[in-house]
């Protein structure tokens, strides 16, 4: 799970909680707070690396700085 490994990685300061959950026929959606980020459905197609942090990137502020080791 790319997705998960990137957002952990990047912003495990400002994330609470993540959750992976398994769906049928190859179902991939992204939510944060509620709120749909990426759909499989919707586009068709398997997300393009960096594709879901890129847009988490754009929903949260824009002050949030990247996690630093």
């Amino acid at each position: 799970m790319r997705a998960a490994h990137d957002l952990l990685h990047d912003y495990q300061h400002v994330i609470e909680s993540l959750t992976l959950v398994t769906g049928s026929q190859g179902v991939f959606d992204v939510e944060v707070d509620g709120a749909l980020l990426y759909s499989k459905h919707t586009t068709g197609r398997h997300a393009n690396d960096g594709e879901v942090l890129t847009l988490f990137r754009e929903l949260i502020v824009p002050d949030v700085t990247v996690y630093e080791r």
